[in-house]
């Protein structure tokens, strides 16, 4: 049987000397795994729209639980992403995000519109990449499942404070007169604070339209990187990668 879909290619893996296994978050099927015939063929049809980072339309012939990418056209490349090595590590990390957290086999388009906003924003260059992983990071999460509670304080319901606490483990927010220390609270300006509601609760089309400043981006980054890599329970290689990149 065949289908077709829309899907950006996350990974892929040579096979013999001319074919290839692919990794693709797909539309209709979430993350799926492909194999593709002639694809290491540098003028071969099916080249350059199965690389990693592409956006396509593919025709799949689906059969005893085998996925096989007969035809794909590129819809977008992200081809600047493949010059900037920074940007493509980081590009990298979301693409592992997507394996790790996404299911096979079940509709996925609020994580492929995410992914493919989050690489379009990180090739245009106008917003600083930090900001772009930490929105990335929390929006997910959010789509994912694990929406915080962050409308206003857990205990006392106030919505706002020069300095508001998110508790990454217990996924919710306490102002600074209800924290009392707690040791997983990490503390919010009034600009971070409004980054972590806008990420996680914003239309889709809005989630990077805001600004911020340098204070307030590093609490917002350092929020989001420990709320996901708290909830997920494990290490992210791209992301170490992508930190000694950042250090160099």
């Amino acid at each position: 049987m065949n289908f077709k879909t829309d899907g950006l290619i996350l990974t892929q893996q040579t096979i013999k000397e001319n074919d290839k296994m692919v990794t693709v978050l797909t539309k209709s099927e979430g993350i799926i795994r492909c194999f593709v015939r002639k694809a290491m063929l540098i003028n071969g049809p099916l080249c350059g729209a199965t690389q990693p980072l592409s956006y396509s339309r593919l025709t799949i012939y689906s059969g005893r639980g085998r996925y096989i990418i007969d035809e794909a056209d590129p819809i977008a490349l992200f081809f600047d992403l493949r010059l900037d090595l920074e940007k493509f590590a980081l590009s990298q990390y979301f693409c592992e995000i997507a394996m790790l957290m996404i299911p096979e086999g079940s509709p996925a388009d609020q994580f492929l519109s995410l992914l493919l906003n989050s690489l379009y924003m990180l090739s245009r260059g106008t917003k600083p990449d930090l900001l772009i992983k930490a929105v990335f990071e929390m929006r997910f999460m959010s789509i994912a499942g694990f929406m915080p509670a962050i409308m206003c304080c857990d205990k006392c319901g106030s919505y706002e404070a020069d300095t508001m606490y998110f508790l990454y483990n217990d996924a919710k927010i306490l102002c600074d007169s209800c924290c009392n220390g707690a040791e997983d609270g990490i503390a919010l300006s009034r600009g971070a604070l409004t980054a972590v509601r806008t990420a996680a609760l914003a239309e889709p089309k809005k989630i990077f339209s805001f600004g911020i400043s340098e204070r307030a981006l590093a609490e917002f980054a350092d929020c989001a990187e420990k709320y996901l890599l708290t909830h997920i329970g494990q290490d992210i290689r791209t992301l170490e990668f992508y930190k000694k990149i950042r250090t160099i």
